[in-house]
């Protein structure tokens, strides 16, 4: 593995093309580096839900994954890692700003995320979307097998399925939008509003979050196109005959034999007793657990348990409130508005009703390990997931996973895609501040056998629904032809 000193869409040498029966293609690779203990570098599978379901799947196939290994101006060798062949796409300075900083993250994030924050619409950042979404197409034809399966992964890459379908119209491609997908009037801001749903009507199969971001495609799709669509089929004729292609819902999951291991783990439960210990053992224990992103309703949590100290309903000597924001694009201007504005609200709140032994909320920016964040979820009471907008948000469904007690509250907000699963959760509506409270009260003062009637019909439905069986229907999906009935589209 050799850092090369070449044109960024120079072709990595030394590599076999064409032999790849399967491909993940996806913005990052599932791999990051980290330093060893005698100054070297090394790579370590990436900790999340999407490696963790392919990668079995790559094991017992002839598998390939195609993405950024995550630093500018690097030109690496496709390598070998855990039983997958990795094919690393370069990226310059000017292409982590423009294609991911820039249209990714400040145009298709907040546009997708119902204008939460204004998009921007750039041209400059247009075409360097094209550019590199141009460049995963030319990387995965190239190594792709005759017939072979390609799933393209997420909103960064919306182009790769048609232009990899001008490139190997031999192949069958699946693409999964792991966000929400924007009602018609919201999308139709989008200045390439047509090139978008163009190219992801490339792909044979779209899988989405919610029916209702399957019904929104299809909307786009019928205003902005023209392509006749019958039930979820989009009829796309050409001069090579007519092609269908399908959407639906595929709501991802976790790997919940990995949450409950190690909930059941002794050091982990030794850690979340010591967790409740290290806030004075209070009488409940509330935990928020999010990316810092303006999404995530991180404020107006903050504002309703602010609002619930200054009624009194809750005191700092019987509950504590963690709130754990983890480190994001902290390049971008508004994710540093938003870490300020989070900071200074938590401090006027602390600094108002902290004790010598008490403190209200315990902010922590970082990022943890999986151990310790299952550890806080089994040290918690009441999970606050209150997101303004989320595809699903997995935290709901780790925390519920790892209530291997079968009890604990949740309190989960209508507006992410878990609501439609963990229908037994205490739902609410986030712009409310008011029903927030009320429901973080509830969360509080929840009788032992509510809590447990709940938890037990959420956890079962997240344990026979875990993130392989996700991959699996998915890609039975896939293989199925138009006139077959695909497992997963009618979820």
């Amino acid at each position: 593995m050799v850092t090369k000193p070449t044109s960024l869409d120079a072709e990595p040498e030394g590599s076999d093309y064409g032999q790849y029966d399967f491909i993940v293609v996806s913005n990052r690779l599932p791999v990051d580096r980290v330093q060893d203990d005698d100054g070297g570098t090394s790579w370590r599978r990436s900790p999340g839900g999407l490696v963790t379901a392919l990668a079995p799947v790559m094991a017992k196939t002839d598998g390939a994954w195609i993405g950024w290994p995550g630093s500018a101006n690097e030109v690496l060798d496709p390598f070998d890692h855990d039983d997958m062949r990795l094919v690393p796409i370069p990226m310059s300075d000017d292409d982590v700003e423009l294609y991911y900083e820039g249209f990714s993250n400040a145009t298709l994030w907040p546009l997708y995320h119902d204008v939460i924050a204004p998009p921007e619409f750039h041209r400059t950042w247009w075409e360097c979307y094209k550019t590199v979404n141009q460049r995963f197409a030319d990387a995965t034809a190239k190594v792709a097998a005759v017939g072979a399966t390609v799933w393209v992964q997420d909103y960064q890459l919306q182009l790769v399925p048609k232009l990899l379908r001008e490139l190997r119209p031999d192949l069958k491609i699946g693409f999964f939008n792991h966000i929400p997908f924007p009602p018609l009037e919201i999308f139709a801001q989008l200045p390439w509003r047509r090139q978008v749903i163009e190219g992801l009507l490339g792909a044979d199969l779209l899988g989405f979050q919610r029916p209702s971001d399957s019904s929104n495609f299809l909307r786009c799709v019928r205003r902005f196109t023209g392509h006749p669509i019958k039930s979820q089929h989009v009829n796309i004729k050409s001069d090579s005959g007519t092609r269908i292609c399908r959407a639906g819902a595929f709501p991802i999951s976790i790997d919940v034999a990995q949450i409950n291991e190690l909930a059941n783990r002794p050091d982990v439960i030794e850690r979340a007793r010591q967790i409740r210990e290290e806030l004075g053992n209070p009488k409940t224990v509330l935990l928020g657990v999010d990316r810092l992103d303006y999404t995530k309703g991180i404020g107006h949590r903050i504002k309703a348990y602010g609002e619930l100290l200054e009624d009194g309903q809750v005191t700092v000597e019987d509950a504590a409130l963690i709130q754990v924001a983890s480190p994001s694009r902290e390049r971008v201007e508004s994710y540093r508005l938003l870490r300020e504005e989070i900071e200074a609200s938590v401090g006027r709140i602390n600094g108002t009703y902290d004790t010598l032994s008490n403190t209200a909320i315990r902010y922590l920016h970082h990022s943890y390990p999986k151990e310790e964040m299952v550890a806080l979820y089994l040290a918690a009471d009441v999970m606050l997931v209150t997101a303004l907008r989320d595809g699903m948000n997995l935290v709901a469904k780790e925390y519920v996973a790892s209530r291997t007690g079968i009890n604990g509250a949740l309190v989960l907000s209508e507006f992410a895609g878990a609501a439609d699963h963990l229908k037994q959760a205490l739902l609410v509506n986030p712009h409310d501040i008011d029903g927030l409270k009320d429901a973080v009260m509830r969360a509080i003062n929840i009788s032992p056998g509510e809590a447990t009637r709940r938890m037990r019909t959420m956890r079962r439905q997240v344990l026979q629904n875990d993130v392989e069986q996700w991959s699996q229907s998915f890609l039975r999906a896939l293989q199925a032809g138009p006139g077959e009935e695909a497992e997963g589209e009618e979820q």
